[in-house]
């Protein structure tokens, strides 16, 4: 297979692998993305469709769960190599939500962050206690001297710019100020948000929910992102979202998210 000279790494919460496999391939098939993190599978690993990946041209890692949760990478022509799978600090948590390995040069980290709500309460709770094992562990990803990309559903609304209407959103765990200053700080870091970072004055979503034609209406939030440190960041050269697979049938709620970097 010859060098690329550029890759494209993505984030697609699929909300049911088993239920939106046609749906994958269909993108995989159409986009060709060489580095995916893939969350919510809602599978356990016996079900994950290794297969008919292999079949599209990828292979996998994974870790997943009965009925929630689940994430998965995906190496266009390679497999994943791994290095971790959850996320330190707790170790009584047995939640799929964390996974790392080395694809096309780069160490990848992908993660489903924890929704929180309702919010006050233990959800919320386990939220922001995730969120520091994450910056706490993502310190010392950004001091490594090889590119490195946290991709995923972070679950967090960053600003109000990140969704149609914040008013109707106050009370929901994703955008509180808990949750905003706990990603504030990881991005502090040193990590380049890509998405906002290539379209930094444009509303640009990355999920819609399934009322009152949201999707069709454009009346999303920006909650899937795509994290470079900054040896990554230094090769950016576009990010954008799928739309198209959310306006799909029986489509997830969110969209696959994206980023085109120089390979390393």
């Amino acid at each position: 297979m010859p060098r690329r000279k550029t890759l494209k790494l993505a984030t697609y919460n699929v909300n049911g692998i088993g239920n939106r496999l046609p749906q994958l391939l269909a993108w995989l098939d159409r986009e060709a993305p060489d580095v995916v993190a893939l969350q919510e599978l809602k599978a356990v690993d016996s079900a994950f469709p290794a297969a008919e990946l292999e079949a599209a041209g990828y292979g996998a890692i994974w870790q997943g769960e009965s009925r929630w949760n689940g994430v998965a990478l995906l190496g266009r022509g390679v497999t994943p190599v791994e290095s971790r799978r959850r996320l330190p600090g707790e170790p009584a948590d047995t939640q799929s939500r964390y996974i790392e390995a080395a694809v096309h040069g780069i160490v990848v980290a992908g993660i489903y962050l924890p929704n929180g709500n309702p919010q006050p309460g233990p959800k919320f709770d386990y939220k922001l206690r995730w969120m520091e094992r994450l910056i706490k562990h993502a310190s010392t990803l950004a001091a490594l001297p090889h590119p490195v990309a946290i991709l995923g559903d972070f679950n967090v609304i960053p600003t109000d710019d990140d969704v149609y209407d914040p008013k109707s959103w106050r009370k929901d765990a994703l955008i509180q100020p808990e949750s905003r200053a706990a990603f504030e700080r990881l991005l502090a870091q040193g990590w380049t948000d890509a998405l906002r970072h290539c379209h930094p004055d444009t509303r640009i979503y990355t999920f819609w929910d399934y009322f009152r034609q949201h999707a069709e209406r454009d009346r999303g939030l920006r909650i899937d992102h795509l994290l470079l440190n900054d040896t990554l960041a230094a090769h950016l050269q576009d990010a954008g979202v799928d739309r198209w697979v959310r306006l799909q049938d029986k489509a997830s709620d969110h969209a696959p998210t994206w980023v085109v970097v120089k390979a390393p």
